[in-house]
């Protein structure tokens, strides 16, 4: 049985592990495969049509937790522990409900305090005790009429959650925590940057923890604005960005296959590879004769593909330039995001006069796929790889490189 301290408006652990509002769906999860001996049977369930509408859950159903993340920024909003007969709980290291200790309303107020009265709800037969950050429900189920304000002598608390704020139906994820960064960059969100033919580059607002000289207890988030170009170098990149969380090799071009004369392609001795930033979401792929970058490609993280959880969302932005229809000059400028559909972008774009790439990932130890193939469309110098349930599960910039004469913007220029 897990032994965890709850911090009201922050966490719930031990010594080794913490769950920690704001933090990454990513760490958590790595934070369970790490004590899977420990705790086990998790489940994750979200919405497959409909994953905006309602949170990413991790269920851990061995002892009565639920993580709910916000759907659209993938961080940890709520820890709810539905099942306090699976867990032990203390505050400030005193036990307030075991195996010993029962969770009345008695211990409740002894361990926590005053707090405003408590909030009656009919619907759910549930009496809430509200602190900052820190709601308890008892059930009332056993008595006939339901007080006003104080709850019944020997009430058993039947659910607790930890969360940002004093009010949980309007609590949010709040930022992520310094204690999640690990020394690694995430982006807040990433800029298209694009003129009439199409994209350009990307303009990244990154997120780091920084500190003061050799004091720790200075640390802050940072913000950073770095921007990045189709042909710029891997000393560009690598300056720009850091190294990346790992380099990848093409061993093989499975869409060579679709180019107009791919049996006239000579076969290259080297292989174009990948920079991989997971934490931003974003691989940058490099040719492997001059080094110079050739595509870009976003990751929006939607649970039900295939590369879930391998990369955090990027919040990318897109903008389009629109002409209005039955006019020769006015125009419209657009925004497509992570969260656009892809009957949405059709609307913007036009429908592609191709029919679409299909494309079925799997590992080369395991073949098999149970989330469904993917559609691959190709508009304006851009790649929409759409799912099953119209979103889009990541997008593709590419264009020709810049000559070397073409300054880069908002950097100076450097030699090589």
């Amino acid at each position: 049985m897990l032994d965890l301290e709850v911090v009201p408006e922050r966490s719930l652990g031990n010594e080794q592990w913490e769950f920690a509002l704001g933090m990454p769906f990513s760490q958590a999860v790595s934070i369970l495969q790490k004590h899977c001996r420990i705790i086990k049977n998790v489940q994750v369930l979200y919405s497959e049509q409909t994953p905006l509408s309602h949170d990413l859950i991790l269920n851990l159903t061995q002892d009565g937790i639920k993580l709910l993340f916000d759907a659209t920024n993938q961080r940890l909003k709520v820890i709810e522990v539905y099942d306090l007969s699976k867990v032990k709980l203390k505050y400030c290291g005193v036990h307030f409900n075991s195996q010993a200790i029962a969770p009345t309303i008695e211990q409740i107020d002894q361990s926590f305090g005053a707090t405003h009265p408590g909030v009656y709800n009919p619907a759910e037969q549930l009496f809430h005790l509200n602190f900052r950050g820190l709601s308890f429900s008892f059930q009332l189920d056993s008595w006939n009429e339901a007080p006003k304000y104080e709850i019944p002598h020997g009430a058993m608390v039947k659910r607790m959650h930890i969360y940002t704020g004093n009010n949980l139906q309007e609590t949010r994820a709040p930022a992520m925590p310094l204690a999640c960064f690990f020394g690694n960059i995430f982006a807040e969100c990433v800029d298209v940057l694009r003129d009439g033919a199409g994209p350009l580059g990307l303009k990244l607002r990154l997120l780091t923890a920084g500190s003061g000289p050799g004091v720790m207890a200075d640390s802050k988030v940072r913000f950073l604005e770095r921007s990045i170009f189709f042909g710029d170098s891997c000393q560009d990149v690598l300056g720009a960005l850091g190294s990346p969380h790992k380099v990848f090799y093409k061993s093989e071009d499975k869409m060579k296959i679709h180019s107009p004369s791919p049996h006239k392609q000579v076969p290259s001795k080297c292989n174009d590879y990948f920079f991989n930033y997971f934490t931003l979401g974003v691989d940058i792929l490099f040719d492997s004769t001059t080094h110079l970058v050739k595509k870009f490609v976003l990751h929006t993280n939607y649970p039900g593909h295939y590369n879930f959880n391998i990369y955090h969302r990027c919040d990318f932005k897109i903008p389009l330039v629109i002409k209005k229809e039955g006019t020769n000059s006015q125009t419209e400028e657009c925004i497509l995001t992570t969260n656009s559909k892809w009957d949405q972008i059709q609307e913007l774009l036009g429908h592609p006069m191709e029919k679409p790439v299909v494309l079925h990932r799997s590992s080369s130890a395991n073949n098999t796929n149970p989330f469904g193939s993917t559609f691959c469309f190709g508009l304006q110098r851009m790649i929409f790889e759409v799912m099953q349930n119209n979103h889009i599960a990541s997008v593709t910039l590419y264009g020709a490189p810049r000559t070397s004469s073409q300054a880069r913007l908002g950097s100076s220029a450097s030699s090589h």
